[in-house]
């Protein structure tokens, strides 16, 4: 099968046909936003699983049957999305995520993608005549994805995990594909993977430094802590 808009565009149509009411539980999972800004101790291990969620079902639910229908290049995307929802999987039992939103580039750039994946894409796909049912689902079609993973792991207050960047990062560069034949919404997709990259990696390469921290019996230099932890 062709790798054409008209191909897609009709891939979505039958897809959100068969999975309804999924979109609705998809958005309500959304709120993963709301974890990563208002940090508390569950937002580490929930918003891992809520993308852990997506990227399995999209790998079994959109690609699987995307192959089965003759779409060639399915399966070894089903493989990846395994990979990396396996990957987020990992971060629950060994959390190494931390979230919270701080007033920085990264965080608004976080908010920003992910409203992006939530609005932006239909209302962009509306824009170009891109109407449901032949827009991407949000959380359960490759590309919103993508942008939403970026957006939470751009509000993560520690080092993220290379690993948990590469697979995003091909995909979403695999963005100027579809948007050469015409799903031009997946602009966005691209912004997410290079900015979010070069954002986290330009954050995770700063030396430790010295930074205020509340009083404790064990602080010392009037207030102020040597950080040396490793949140990798």
């Amino acid at each position: 099968m062709g790798i054409t808009s008209e191909t897609l565009l009709e891939i979505f149509a039958t897809y959100n046909a068969q999975i309804w009411p999924m979109q609705i539980v998809a958005y309500l999972l959304g709120i993963g936003l709301f974890l990563a800004i208002r940090k508390n101790g569950l937002s580490n291990r929930i918003i891992p699983v809520i993308l852990a969620f997506f990227w399995l079902w999209v790998a079994f639910m959109f690609w699987l049957p995307a192959g089965q229908q003759g779409f060639w290049i399915a399966y070894p995307l089903l493989g990846i999305f395994v990979i990396q929802g396996l990957l987020f999987l990992g971060q629950v039992l060994r959390p190494r995520l931390g979230f919270g939103f701080q007033a920085n580039l990264l965080s608004w750039s976080g908010i920003f993608f992910v409203l992006y994946a939530l609005i932006g894409y239909p209302l962009f796909g509306m824009l170009i005549g891109h109407n449901y049912p032949q827009a991407p689902p949000f959380g359960l079609t490759p590309c919103p994805l993508v942008a939403y993973t970026f957006g939470l792991l751009l509000l993560s207050d520690r080092k993220v995990p290379k690993t948990l960047l590469v697979i995003p990062l091909f995909y979403a560069l695999s963005g100027f594909i579809w948007v050469a034949i015409g799903i031009v919404e997946d602009t966005g997709m691209i912004l997410s993977g290079l900015l979010g990259v070069w954002l986290i990696w330009r954050r995770d390469a700063r030396p430790v430094a010295m930074r205020p921290v509340e009083p404790t019996p064990t602080a010392s230099m009037a207030g102020w802590s040597l950080d040396l932890s490793d949140k990798e």
